[in-house]
C-alpha cells in the first residue's frame, strides 16, 4: 500500500493487507440502524449498480419484470418446435445431462416438463471418470440403437464437434441446450440453444450469465407455448411451469451463475418454491442436509448442492437426477441419505488433494496462474481444490488430476478470479495445440492435458493472463456497505439487508465493518476455524468466525493479539439461530487494528 492510499475508518492497512472502500458511499450507521432499514435496502441497491427509476423493480425480482420472450435466443423457436414435434408424435427421446448440480437440475426439469405433457424420456448421465466432460458420440450412437430419435444435451454439447457428427450419421437429431462458450464453429445439431453463441443477438447476449438450467427453463416455456399454438391443451391441463423453478434456484446459484438481471429473478422466486417443500426430490435433500427453516440462497451452494455433486464426483453419477425426479417418498430419503453420506467421503477426498496441491503452491509463487498436478488426485474433486487455493491465494488455480484415463492423460479443473476470464484462455490454449480438449466460461474452466504438455500449459497460461491477474489483483478491494458500532449489529439488521437479496455471484451480500471492539476470547473450533468473542466500547458483544483461516496470517494475528488493542472486524453479518434467541454473529472476512 503506497503513503497515498489509504483505506477507510481512518485505517492503515488490514491484517490480510487489502485496502477498505465503500461500495457505494459512505454509510455510517452507528447503533441506530433499525430505524433506517427501508433507506438501507434502497442503499444496497444502489451500490449495485442499480439505476434509482428500477429501484421498486429491483426490489422485488419478478418473473414477469425480467423474464425474456425466449424466441429472442437464436435456435430457440426450432428447439421448441422440435421437442413439440416429440410430444406430439410419442417419439423416444433421452436428455443427456452432465454429472455436476447445473446438468442434474436441467436433466430433471425437462424430464419433469415432459412428464407434465404426458410424455416419459429417458436420461444418460456420463460417467465422470470413465466418460468424463460432455457427450460422447459412442455414447449418443448407442441411444440412437436403442431407440431414441431426439437427444437433448444440457450443461454441455457446445463444444462436442466429432460426437454431434457421429450422432448425425447415425440419424438421431440432437438439440444442444448449454451456457458455456462456444468457438466460431458450432457443432451440427438440430438446434443449439446456448446465449454464449458468437453469433447471438445482443439481447439474447445480454443473458449470457444464465446457468444452463435457466437457458432449459426458458426451453420449456417455448415448448408449452408450442404446443398450446397447436391446441395440445384442448384436452388437457398445462403443466406448472412454476413448481420448476426450485430446480432453477438450485442449479443457478451452484453453478456460481451470476445473480442479477434474470437470475436473480428465477432464484428469488425459486426458494419460495423450494420453501413450500413440493418436490418430494428436493424435500428429501432438504431433510438430509439438516435444514428446519426454508432454505436461504447459501444453504443451496453449501449444502444442497454439494450433495448432488457429491453422486457426480465420488459416486455413482445418476442419482442426482434419481433425485430431483423421483415421485416415491421412500426412494427419495434413500437417495438423499446415499448423497450425504457421499458427500462426507467427497470431504475426506478432497482434503486430502487440497494437501498435497497445497505443497507445490511455494514452487510457483512468481507465476500468476497456478498449475497444480498430481498423480492419484481423483477427478471427483479437483474443482473444489481449485476454488479453495484460488480463495485461499487470490490467484486463478487449475487443478489437475494425472493419469486420469487409460491414456495417462490429466483431466483438469480451474478456478479464476473476478476480472480474469479463464475459460477463453482454455479455449485458446486447446486452439494452441496445448490442449487435448477444454471449455468453460469466466470463473471455471475444465480440460483434457497429455502429460508432456504440462509445463508448457503452466507457462502459456501465465504468460497469456498474467497482465490480467495483475490488474484484477491491483484492484482488490474489500468493499464495504456500512459501518457499525457493535451495538447495532442485530438480527433485525440482518434480516433487512437479506430483503435486497438473493446475493451471489455478480449481486453481493452486504459487508459490514464493526467496531472498534476489544477480543474477549480467540480460539480455534473444528479443524481450521478461527472463533471470537468480542466487545465495544458500547458494552455491546458479539460473537464472529472465520472459516479456514487458523494458519492464514489474520488468524495468526487474532489468535495472538492481546485484549487491550482495538479493532475493526469486516465480513458478513448473519442470524445465529441455534440458540435460544436469534443473535447477530459476523463471518469475519478481514480485520484491522484501530489504534
Amino acid at each position: 500500500m503506497t503513503s497515498t492510499e489509504t483505506s477507510i475508518l481512518g485505517l492503515e492497512r488490514s491484517l490480510s493487507g487489502r485496502l477498505w472502500r465503500w461500495r457505494g458511499g459512505n454509510m455510517d450507521l452507528g447503533a441506530g440502524s433499525a430505524t433506517l432499514e427501508h433507506d438501507l435496502v434502497t442503499q444496497l441497491l444502489l451500490a449495485r449498480g442499480v439505476a434509482p427509476d428500477d429501484i421498486e423493480r429491483q426490489r422485488n425480482p419478478s418473473l414477469r419484470a425480467f423474464l425474456p420472450d425466449p424466441s429472442l435466443f437464436r435456435d430457440m423457436d426450432a428447439a421448441a418446435e422440435r421437442l413439440a414435434q416429440a410430444v406430439l408424435t410419442r417419439e423416444r427421446l433421452t436428455v443427456y445431462g452432465d454429472y455436476d448440480v447445473d446438468g442434474a437440475t436441467s436433466a430433471a426439469l425437462l424430464i419433469r416438463l415432459l412428464r407434465g405433457l404426458g410424455h416419459e424420456a429417458d436420461y444418460y448421465i456420463p460417467d465422470r471418470l470413465l466418460e468424463g466432460y460432455g457427450p460422447s458420440g459412442e455414447a449418443l450412437v448407442r441411444l440412437a440403437e436403442q431407440g431414441s430419435s431426439l437427444i437433448v444435451t444440457v450443461d454441455c454439447g457446445a463444444m462436442a464437434h466429432q460426437a454431434l457428427d457421429m450422432a448425425h450419421q447415425a440419424g438421431v437429431d440432437v438439440i444442444v441446450v448449454d451456457h458455456h462458450k462456444c468457438a466460431a464453429e458450432l457443432p451440427r445439431a438440430a438446434a443449439l440453444v446456448n446465449p454464449n453463441r458468437l453469433d447471438e443477438s445482443d439481447a439474447g447476449a445480454a443473458h449470457g450469465h444464465l446457468a444452463a438450467v435457466g437457458v432449459a427453463f426458458l426451453l420449456a416455456i417455448a415448448t408449452v407455448r408450442t404446443l398450446r399454438q397447436r391446441g395440445f391443451f384442448e384436452t388437457c391441463p398445462e403443466p406448472d411451469l412454476f413448481s420448476l423453478l426450485d430446480l432453477v434456484a438450485l442449479g443457478t446459484v451452484a453453478d456460481v451463475a451470476a445473480l442479477h438481471g434474470l437470475n436473480r429473478a428465477l432464484v428469488a422466486q425459486g426458494l419460495k418454491v423450494m420453501a413450500r417443500r413440493e418436490g418430494i426430490g428436493m424435500a428429501a435433500l432438504i431433510d438430509a442436509s439438516r435444514l428446519t427453516r426454508a432454505p436461504t440462497c447459501s444453504d443451496l451452494g453449501f449444502a444442497l448442492g454439494p450433495r448432488i455433486n457429491a453422486g457426480g464426483r465420488v459416486g455413482e453419477s445418476t442419482l442426482g437426477v434419481r433425485l430431483l425426479t423421483t415421485e416415491d417418498p421412500d426412494e427419495a430419503r434413500a437417495i438423499a441419505a446415499q448423497l450425504s453420506q457421499l458427500n462426507e467421503e467427497r470431504r475426506a477426498i478432497e482434503a486430502e488433494v487440497q494437501e498435497a496441491a497445497e505443497a507445490q503452491i511455494d514452487a510457483q509463487h512468481n507465476r500468476a496462474v497456478l498449475t497444480l498436478a498430481g498423480r492419484g488426485w481423483h477427478p471427483g474433486v479437483i474443482g473444489i481444490v481449485a476454488g479453495r487455493i484460488k480463495e485461499k491465494t487470490g490467484k486463478p488455480a487449475v487443478v489437475i488430476a494425472l493419469d486420469a484415463d487409460e491414456h495417462g492423460n490429466g483431466k483438469g479443473s480451474g478456478r479464476s478470479i473476478s476480472g480474469v476470464d479463464l475459460g477463453a484462455a482454455i479455449i485458446a490454449a486447446r486452439e494452441h495445440g496445448l490442449l487435448m480438449a477444454g471449455g468453460g466460461h469466466a470463473m471455471a474452466a475444465g480440460l483434457t492435458v497429455a502429460p508432456d504438455k504440462l509445463e508448457a500449459l503452466g507457462e502459456w497460461l501465465d504468460q497469456q493472463l498474467g497482465h490480467a491477474v495483475s490488474a484484477a489483483q491491483a484492484n482488490q478491494a474489500l468493499l464495504l456497505d456500512m459501518a457499525l458500532t457493535p451495538g447495532g449489529l442485530k438480527p433485525s439488521l440482518v434480516e433487512a439487508m437479506d430483503s435486497a437479496g438473493p446475493f451471489g455471484v455478480g449481486w453481493p451480500g452486504p459487508r459490514v465493518a464493526v467496531g472498534p471492539v476489544r477480543l474477549v476470547k480467540a480460539d480455534v473450533v473444528g479443524t481450521d476455524h478461527v472463533r471470537l468473542i468480542v466487545r465495544g466500547d458500547d458494552g455491546a458483544s458479539f460473537k464472529a468466525i472465520a472459516f479456514r483461516a487458523a494458519t492464514s496470517t489474520m488468524g495468526q494475528t487474532l489468535l495472538h493479539a492481546t485484549h487491550h488493542r482495538r479493532l475493526w472486524l469486516a465480513g458478513r453479518a448473519k442470524i445465529d439461530d441455534w440458540a435460544s434467541r436469534p443473535q447477530a454473529e459476523l463471518h469475519l472476512e478481514d480485520a484491522a487494528f484501530a489504534d
